[in-house]
């Protein structure tokens, strides 16, 4: 784990990036471009069988993404996307609706599942400024967060907030740092923006995750 600390900045450095589809170089094609998703090779990677599976879940599971990039930062031990996608939807994190549609990522079962699968200590945040959450990142804490999809390109006007969830890892030079499961360079892996610029996307809820002592 490498980390810089000083009174104003807190930064995990090596924090792993994974996207929510198969390639990080396949985000703008897929999430701009409607390119099929499972014209990525590397899709199985994800320990998905059927590409109706893979096509129907990979632009869900921002969350998920998230949470393998804490996890392997800290060497904790998992399965594949698609087999923690089966213990999330066994714990009522994801729930498939009667329409075909989902509700999720749902914070408190996904919270009471990590804690007891894999030990990290998961609070909740409601109704909180970036900078208040960005300010609970600790040498043991990051925290993902939900904006708005369209922080990919950060430049543009945005029309919503929340939806979507990115990684939090680091503050300092007021703002944050962040990898974007659905992100296109130079604002996908290990972005920066200020508090004042985040703050349009954000929805102002998420979840610190604290790993195990």
């Amino acid at each position: 784990m490498n980390l810089l600390k000083n009174t104003s900045t807190l930064r995990h450095h090596g924090v792993p990036y994974y996207s929510q589809w198969g390639s990080p170089d396949w985000v703008a094609r897929i999430a701009e471009e409607g390119a099929d998703p499972c014209g990525d090779p590397q899709w199985r990677r994800s320990g998905f069988a059927a590409p109706e599976d893979y096509r129907f879940w990979a632009k869900r599971l921002c969350g998920l993404a998230c949470l393998e990039s804490a996890l392997d930062y800290w060497g904790i031990a998992r399965g594949t996307r698609a087999e923690l996608l089966e213990a999330a939807l066994r714990h009522g994190a994801y729930r498939v609706r009667e329409d075909g549609g989902v509700d999720g990522l749902i914070y408190r079962p996904f919270a009471g599942w990590v804690e007891a699968e894999f030990g990290v200590r998961v609070e909740v945040m409601t109704d909180e400024p970036i900078e208040a959450t960005a300010a609970r990142l600790a040498a043991d804490t990051l925290a993902i967060v939900s904006v708005s999809p369209e922080i990919r390109r950060p430049e543009r006007p945005n029309a919503r907030q929340g939806g979507h969830l990115i990684l939090l890892h680091g503050r300092g030079e007021g703002g944050v740092w962040f990898h974007n499961p659905s992100g296109v360079a130079p604002y996908q892996a290990d972005a920066w923006l200020s508090c004042e610029a985040f703050a349009r996307f954000h929805a102002r809820r998420g979840m610190a995750l604290t790993r195990p002592a």
